[in-house]
């Protein structure tokens, strides 16, 4: 049995879609009005972008407040850990 991450978000602030694929997990990430907390996703990508892998997590930004983001399987739980250092999301637990 393998453990997996469960995570919580303010959903009167954002929206966060998770599709798992084979090799990667896809994120649709949605901001809720105009928050700051669009700003705190630019940190989670500076913070993926200055590391030696550059497919680690790709990211795709829209103008309505959208974003799509590709992150490896191996690179997954980095990725949560970043959104919750950022206060993105506001609870992580295994299961």
């Amino acid at each position: 049995m393998s453990l997996q991450l469960k995570y919580e978000f303010d959903k009167e602030e954002i929206l966060i879609l998770e599709t798992e694929g084979d090799s990667d997990v896809e994120f649709e990430i949605k901001f809720i009005g105009d928050q700051p907390l669009a700003l705190r996703l630019k940190e989670v990508q500076k913070k993926f972008a200055e590391n030696d892998v550059y497919t680690d997590a790709l990211f795709y930004m829209y103008e309505d407040q959208r974003h799509k983001i590709i992150v490896r399987k191996e690179y997954y739980i980095d990725f949560i850990m970043a959104l919750m250092k950022y206060q993105l999301l506001t609870r992580i637990e295994w299961i």
